[in-house]
């Protein structure tokens, strides 16, 4: 039963986009399966998945160059599409970003940005001349897409996207064509923009990086469905199964079995409650968190409570990767490969004996399989 005041309710808003219960077959295989959404006006949603798991079919339904075979899709509270109506895709208010740009070369950069919208000449032209300056493109204005940097033809694609002040803003990966020294800072701005339009935005990428740094609300898609959804601090730090742990970095796997809520490790116990007894388990844990410590005459330090029993392992080898080492050990415990990373600079020796321990509040335990 909703509690919430009656006055509430009549001035709470419905999503700018709503997608309810979506699925999309190819050849009889689900390639969308039972995909849900909500997202608010200045939002930004990322749907994050690997390659092949239906991101971007997703979008096409949505942008309505696809159809789905079954469930609705809203804008602001009103259908656009189900599987009998359908409002054609010019006339849902979407806007469209991909890698490619898609820029007309023989128009100029106003023509291009220009292209969408309707109106007298000189409401069009100042509409040009208003998201030129936003993208700071004023001077290019005249200029044709041959002319210009990648990046800045990025920002024309998102002025000529934006022209028409759609709802909702679709974008596929536009930022995977930049050079990694751009990209940064085009994405940033290319939100502030967005934002500044109250546009709700649904990103599709495969790097959890951009997601992160991105997204209001990550979507992580697996298989044709969502499996997890969240704000990004959630989904990285709570997440729902091995795989979402390895999506957004290395990681390390120790395997155990449970008996009396606990797994019995070289590491020391891990706590798995409400698992039954004789569960095999994983236990998950990312590079950065593993904790290095010297060798004091054959001696680790001391176990504690937070960090478990310590394990000896040599080193492999060491890397520096910019930002970051990474060091990879041979553990004595079983011969296993574990990798730690160490910020800055930090290059043991080959064959040197450390010990490593692991932080609880850094471990994931899931059921094997």
């Amino acid at each position: 039963m909703n509690t919430a005041p009656a006055e509430l309710l009549s001035t709470m808003a419905p999503p700018r986009l709503e997608i309810r219960n979506i699925k999309r077959f190819f050849d009889g295989r689900p390639v969308v399966d039972d995909v849900s959404l909500q997202i608010q006006a200045g939002q930004v949603t990322c749907l994050l998945g690997p390659s092949g798991c239906g991101k971007s079919t997703t979008l096409r339904m949505i942008a309505g160059v696809e159809m789905q075979d079954e469930g609705e899709i809203y804008v602001d509270g009103k259908l656009i599409c189900d599987t009998v109506f359908r409002v054609p895709p010019e006339r849902r208010e979407i806007g469209l970003m991909f890698q490619d740009f898609a820029l007309f070369p023989h128009l100029s950069v106003a023509d291009n940005v220009a292209f969408g919208l309707k109106g007298p000449k000189d409401q069009k032209r100042a509409r040009v001349e208003e998201l030129l300056a936003k993208v700071s493109l004023s001077k290019y204005i005249d200029d044709y897409p041959h002319q210009l940097s990648g990046g800045e033809q990025q920002r024309v694609a998102l002025a000529r996207a934006l022209a028409p002040r759609p709802r909702i803003m679709l974008m596929d990966e536009p930022f995977s064509g930049l050079d990694n020294r751009l990209r940064d800072g085009i994405r940033d701005e290319t939100l502030t923009l967005l934002r500044e339009e109250d546009t709700a935005v649904l990103l599709v990428t495969h790097e959890p990086e951009e997601a992160m740094r991105m997204a209001d609300e990550i979507a992580l898609m697996r298989g044709g469905r969502i499996v997890q959804q969240g704000a990004p601090y959630n989904v990285y730090t709570r997440p729902v199964d091995k795989a979402a742990v390895a999506f957004f970095s290395d990681v390390n796997v120790l395997n155990a079995q449970v008996n009396g809520a606990l797994a019995q490790t070289p590491f020391g116990q891990f706590l798995a409650p409400g698992v039954p007894d004789g569960t095999d388990v994983e236990i998950v844990f990312r590079p950065q968190h593993v904790r290095i410590d010297f060798d004091r005459a054959g001696k680790g330090p001391l176990p504690t409570p937070s960090d478990g029993v310590p394990a000896r392992g040599v080193v492999e080898r060491a890397r520096f990767l910019g930002h970051e080492s990474l060091v990879e050990f041979r553990m004595d415990f079983d011969g296993s490969l574990l990798k730690v990373t160490v910020p800055n600079v930090f290059l043991p020796e080959v064959g040197r004996v450390l010990w490593l321990t692991v932080p609880r509040n850094r471990c994931f335990v899931f059921p094997k399989g």
